[in-house]
């Protein structure tokens, strides 16, 4: 088989090979923005979901020094605050309100819309994953820690 063939295949069934067994995978960086007008901006999270293995969820890791740095007027808890709710409505259930009643993919679609409020998402990516979760923890540590 083709690469292109191989790709086609990988993009419409979400696997690579009939050796493995991996999922197409979007995800989002979650980002501080302190000051809209300068556009400056510290990684604080990653939110990742897998349409094929039903998958949603967030992690953040706010570096508190990073963002002082570059805003020392930043509101650190409310931050922190907006971070919880992004992986609580990730989650799901009662705790995260109506929104949290919706399937993953509404949930991350409205997580990932973009909006000008401190605490934003970064432009959506995609990959391959066997193991979505894994993928979280992964990028958290490449790009956000």
């Amino acid at each position: 088989m083709s690469g292109v063939e191989r790709y086609s295949d990988a993009v419409t069934t979400g696997r690579v090979g009939e050796e493995r067994d991996r999922a197409v995978f979007e995800y989002a960086l979650v980002r501080v923005v302190p000051r809209l007008e300068r556009g400056e901006c510290v990684n604080a999270g990653v939110i990742v979901y897998c349409q094929e293995r039903a998958f949603l969820a967030a992690r953040s890791a706010l570096d508190e020094r990073r963002l002082l740095a570059v805003a020392p007027e930043a509101d650190v808890e409310g931050v922190r605050r907006a971070l919880a709710a992004v992986e609580s409505l990730c989650r799901g259930g009662a705790e995260a309100g109506a929104a949290g009643r919706e399937r993953p993919g509404q949930r991350f679609r409205w997580l990932t819309a973009p909006r000008s409020t401190i605490v934003q998402p970064g432009p959506i990516h995609g990959g391959l994953t066997e193991d979505p979760s894994v993928e979280v923890e992964r990028l958290l540590d490449r790009l956000v820690r």
